[in-house]
């Protein structure tokens, strides 16, 4: 029994419920949140747990939740985590804190990835319908469900505010209006309980214990289309008149618009390393990465001359030198082999993955410049050296200065180790200065 990793998957967007409340310390544990376990097991459609995690995962039941949580108790909390073997992802975690040592407070965490599983009507009132039943039982101060993308670009949970501020202050006022919300008594009364209760939306229900639930529109999937976010915008507005409905609308119909699908046009050359660097893009803000990379194109490869103005080899032992070239290369093979298995064969898309490997780890500051300078350029120039050699035909003139070594290819000559040098500048200059541009280029001028 594996859990499905929620996070090893494509970032994308998910639903995200954050839920602060407050149980009895004084009753039985069992007893006190049977309610919640009632209610997920009850309303959880096609997204219910089938792993809880204490100490090591277990098969999820009853049983093995309470033992998860009892293995889990200190002094001052306890939680456990709740997932999935299987489509949609789940990542649920529910944590607990006691009295003396702390207030007692209820938190639950879900995120159920894609957010398109949320697309049914039914499905998501269910799901409201399983927050109402906990927000009834045990009392909010703030409880939210939305996209989570359209949460992090609406700025939560801090709202422009600094850390310090929002950990003190918390949900105090009406920062946002989500697509499902749970306001507590405190904050209902800030805002006035007849307004409250009179708000333009989709749902809006008074709960026994004062808090009211309001809903803006019937389904969260499609949080971002005009008739939700003019939902959104009206329920928000009411809810604090000092602002502007026609700025609110705006501010939203941006954020939808930053969100909207965007066709990727990539430089040719460039699309499969650029569909990875998209691919490690947040969700939130993938759609204007895309946008900005459709825009920029890399400046033209300068490591080269024509062929008739190629520098003389001035070795005195050229297979000495060749092999001095293969041995640099096999020290790129010995350094990346692990993370990058496809270095081995020295092919085009090597070099495309050892670019991406370079941008994922940000290699130009993530490592002391005096070690890329002496021992990385040298063995990613021999490298993409061998690789012009072994698929274009290519061939060495070697070169007392490292940084002159050409590789002939057509009528030109491509200097690699000048092109490594350049792409070691700065995570940016990995993509302006790419292995694979120069080769792609070479393999157009190799006739």
């Amino acid at each position: 029994m594996k859990a499905l990793e929620f996070y090893g998957s494509r970032n994308e967007d998910y639903l995200r419920l954050s839920f602060n409340g407050a149980f009895n310390p004084q009753a039985p544990l069992e007893r006190e949140l049977a309610p919640f376990l009632q209610a997920l097991e009850e309303y959880a459609s096609g997204w219910m747990p089938d792993v809880v995690n204490g100490k090591r995962q277990r098969k999820y039941s009853p049983p093995s939740f309470w033992k998860a949580l009892e293995e889990r108790r200190s002094e001052r909390t306890s939680g456990l985590g709740l997932y999935r073997t299987k489509w949609p992802l789940l990542d649920m975690s529910l944590s607990l804190s006691f009295p003396p040592l702390l207030p007692p407070e209820l938190n639950i965490i879900i995120k159920v990835k894609p957010l398109s599983f949320f697309a049914e009507a039914e499905r998501c009132r269910q799901f409201v319908e399983m927050v109402r039943a906990w927000a009834s039982r045990y009392p909010v101060t703030y409880a939210k469900t939305h996209s989570s993308d359209d949460a992090e670009l609406a700025g939560s949970p801090n709202f422009g505010r600094d850390d310090e501020t929002e950990s003190r202050d918390g949900f105090d006022r009406i920062y946002e209006v989500f697509w499902l919300n749970v306001f507590g008594p405190k904050l209902v009364e800030t805002v006035g309980r007849e307004r409250m209760l009179s708000t333009p939306a989709h749902r809006v229900e008074e709960l026994p214990n004062g808090s009211v639930l309001l809903v803006t529109w019937p389904t969260v999937a499609d949080f971002a289309s005009k008739e939700a976010r003019l939902a959104q915008a009206r329920a928000h507005a009411h809810l604090r008149p000092d602002l502007d409905f026609d700025t609110v609308l705006r501010t939203l119909n941006e954020r939808s618009a930053r969100l909207a699908p965007v066709e990727p046009r990539f430089h040719p050359d460039l699309a499969p390393l650029l569909s990875r660097v998209v691919d490690r893009t947040a969700s939130h803000e993938r759609q204007q990465r895309i946008a900005e990379l459709n825009a920029w194109s890399p400046p033209e490869p300068e490591e080269w001359r024509p062929a008739d103005s190629a520098l003389p080899s001035d070795v005195e032992n050229l297979e000495r030198a060749l092999e001095h070239y293969r041995t640099l290369a096999e020290h790129l093979v010995a350094l990346l082999h692990s993370e990058v298995p496809s270095v081995f064969e020295a092919t085009p898309e090597s070099l495309t993955d050892a670019d991406f490997y370079f941008w994922r780890e940000e290699f130009p500051t993530s490592r002391l410049r005096e070690a890329i300078d002496e021992h990385a350029v040298p063995a990613i120039g021999a490298y993409l050296g061998e690789v012009l050699v072994r698929n274009l035909g290519g061939r060495w003139i070697p070169r007392q200065k490292l940084e002159e070594a050409q590789v002939l290819v057509g009528n030109r000559v491509w200097l690699p180790f000048a092109r490594a040098r350049h792409s070691m500048h700065s995570r940016q200059a990995l993509l302006d200065y790419s292995l694979t541009q120069l080769y792609r280029e070479a393999e157009r001028h190799r006739s």
